[in-house]
């Protein structure tokens, strides 16, 4: 049961699950030219004790991506999202010259056994967002 229905479902029946942290460098460019997806598993992303706010470049579950079915969207402070399996993402993505920390569960061997990828164009796709918020 879900706590009031606000609780994210979660598929991690695939494998043993894999609950890790990332630290990556910034500045990680507003703009995509791959995108990944992981059809065995649901996956959890989130910053960890930032303040700061990023970007995560979605596409629905499908076999060929396109640009034009892409969507950007900030994920405030403290929040955490979740991907349906299938779903093609791109980021965590901000601009600042800094490094951050997030935390991601997915199993033990999606980025070995579940990690598709898709040259999106030759160059890269840049993001109108407003980036003063990132």
């Amino acid at each position: 049961a879900t706590a009031g229905g606000i609780d994210a479902s979660l598929d991690l029946s695939q494998g043993p699950p894999r609950l890790y942290l990332m630290r990556l460098e910034g500045p990680r460019e507003l703009s995509v030219s791959m995108i990944t997806r992981h059809q065995r598993v649901t996956q959890c992303l989130g910053a960890l004790g930032e303040e700061k706010d990023f970007y995560l470049v979605v596409h629905q579950p499908g076999d060929e991506p396109s640009v034009g079915g892409l969507n950007a969207f900030r994920v405030p402070p403290r929040h955490f999202v979740k991907l349906h399996a299938g779903t093609w993402h791109a980021g965590p993505l901000w601009t600042r010259d800094e490094h951050r920390t997030f935390v991601n569960l997915e199993l033990a061997d999606t980025n070995i056994t579940d990690h598709d990828c898709v040259d999106l164009v030759a160059g890269s796709i840049p993001l109108l967002v407003d980036a003063a918020a990132s």
